[in-house]
């Protein structure tokens, strides 16, 4: 179809108070990921875990996204009702989400903890995923880049704010240390403050914002139709049996040499998708599993490239959230016992890192149009990313952590890229009946870098590089280079502008 017929059919343009309104739920929704990334962490040190035991009990959250996400989109594409398609989802997941926000703080053990973190990262990840899609639902082609850019705003703005509650609260007189195991009452007052912003936020997109129904969102996209894919059995069996015995051969390894425990856990990601994909063969063609496996395969070209510059991105990333602060507290502040005032000192200004790096975001979210009228957007996303892994190469080299603030610009660009570049150019290369399932899918090329990190950092960090937090952030920095020259070798579907 011709660029004329494809622009006739597409939907009407909305006003910016309309995409601001069904945006304005990420600013909640980022609000409680914002606390969660800056201060788990610390909640875990605080009850007792070692540095090199962080990375295996971040595993829940995204093994959480890992599961929940396809599942999500998959529903979300077929469902509708008097609330709507993408909706329901929303609401559901904001009211978990804040109850898990408002208990987490008084979680009396370490594997309590690691618990409630999958709680709270499955309920948040309930939210977030149709979040996406709803975008790709109601914004005609030509506004879609402004969509995202304007929830990455919201993810800034939000992340923010819930960054710095800890500081804030303790320049107002709360308590910010605590005795051995518990947790300080400037982590339990923003965690609290996060369960309200959190449901409040996604309730105003719920009550501001229309869904077009199936019938109309199906006239309108007439020209990026569902494209029913069949799964090819003899390559879901060869692929699943090939992952299945290299995942149990791998399990093996790690067991019989005695290894650390996280390896375990990759090698078991890696059987669990081969199952999952011999499983899909034997179950009824149309079955959310069969659809899934089917979609994975037939999975856009823009698509798979995107997954490297992802895969390398959110290593970077997840390392960042994982030892900035131990790498903060011990450089800069020289403490690593959680219950002295320099460590918590410490722990409170890389809150204040996060938020500085996240209004960076949304400052910089504002200016991404331009510079991708000017560059295009894989050139921009490029840009964007080198520019976050010198700012993350940065941190343990500089000496004062005022000046850290600078290395937070670099992050920052990179962050309001990450979250809204890629997004721009898959809704334009998938099937607007499936935008829920590959969203969902998409989120594969997130939490696999995140699995991947937590089960060789630790590891790595150990046993080759002095189990100093910082060649963390140095190895991150590297793989955010590496994602922006990979990002170069993506090609848009649709002209690389913003409207």
């Amino acid at each position: 179809m011709n660029a004329s017929a494809t622009a006739a059919n597409d939907k009407p343009r909305l006003s910016f108070w309309q995409i601001w309104n069904m945006s304005f739920g990420f600013l909640g929704i980022q609000f409680g990921f914002a606390l969660q990334n800056s201060n788990v962490s610390r909640i875990f040190e605080t009850l007792g875990a070692k540095t090199d035991d962080i990375p295996a009990l971040w595993m829940a959250a995204p093994l959480t996204g890992l599961l929940v996400q396809p599942i999500i989109g998959y529903l979300s594409d077929r469902t509708w009702g008097r609330f709507g398609r993408r909706r329901p989802y929303f609401t559901i997941g904001a009211i978990l989400a804040s109850l898990a926000l408002v208990f987490f703080p008084h979680v009396p053990a370490l594997w309590i903890a690691a618990g409630m973190l999958w709680v709270l990262d499955a309920s948040i990840n309930i939210a977030m995923e149709p979040f996406r899609a709803f975008v790709g639902d109601q914004l005609p082609t030509n506004q879609r880049s402004s969509g995202f850019a304007m929830q990455s705003f919201f993810i800034g703005a939000g992340s923010v704010i819930a960054s710095a509650l800890p500081y804030v609260f303790e320049r107002f007189g709360v308590a910010n240390t605590a005795a051995q195991g518990v947790i300080p009452d400037t982590v339990k007052y923003s965690f609290y403050c996060g369960g309200v912003v959190l449901l409040g936020a996604v309730l105003w997109t719920v009550l501001r914002s229309k869904e077009y129904p199936p019938e109309v969102l199906a006239a309108h996209d007439a020209h990026r139709q569902v494209v029913h894919s069949s799964l090819d059995q003899s390559k879901a069996r060869r692929h699943g049996s090939i992952a299945l015995i290299v995942g149990i051969l791998a399990m093996a390894i790690v067991a019989g040499l005695g290894l650390e425990r996280e390896l375990l856990i990759l090698g078991g990601g890696i059987a669990g998708y081969g199952l999952l994909s011999l499983l899909a063969t034997s179950v009824r063609s149309g079955s959310m599993l069969n659809v899934i496996i089917a979609d994975i395969q037939g999975m856009p070209a823009v698509m798979k490239r995107l997954a490297w510059v992802q895969f390398f991105s959110w290593f970077a990333l997840f390392a960042m959230w994982i030892y900035t602060t131990q790498t903060v507290t011990a450089v800069h502040y020289g403490s690593s016992d959680t219950t002295s005032v320099a460590y918590n000192e410490g722990a409170n200004w890389v809150g204040v890192l996060f938020a500085a790096y996240n209004l960076f975001a949304a400052l910089w979210a504002i200016g991404i149009p331009k510079l991708v009228n000017a560059l295009g957007v894989r050139r921009a996303h490029m840009l964007n990313l080198v520019l976050g892994g010198l700012g993350l190469i940065s941190i343990p080299l500089i000496g004062d952590p005022k000046l850290l603030l600078i290395s937070m610009v670099g992050v920052g660009v990179a962050w309001a890229s990450i979250v809204s570049l890629p997004y721009t150019l898959l809704s334009d290369s998938v099937p607007a009946g499936k935008m829920g399932t590959y969203m969902g899918i998409f989120n594969f090329f997130i939490v696999i870098p995140q699995l991947v990190a937590a089960s060789i950092l630790g590891f790595v960090l150990k046993h080759y590089l002095g189990n100093f937090a910082a060649n963390a952030l140095y190895i991150g920095g590297a793989c955010m280079i590496i994602a922006g020259l990979l990002a170069l070798r993506v090609r848009a579907a649709q002209s690389e502008s913003y409207a």
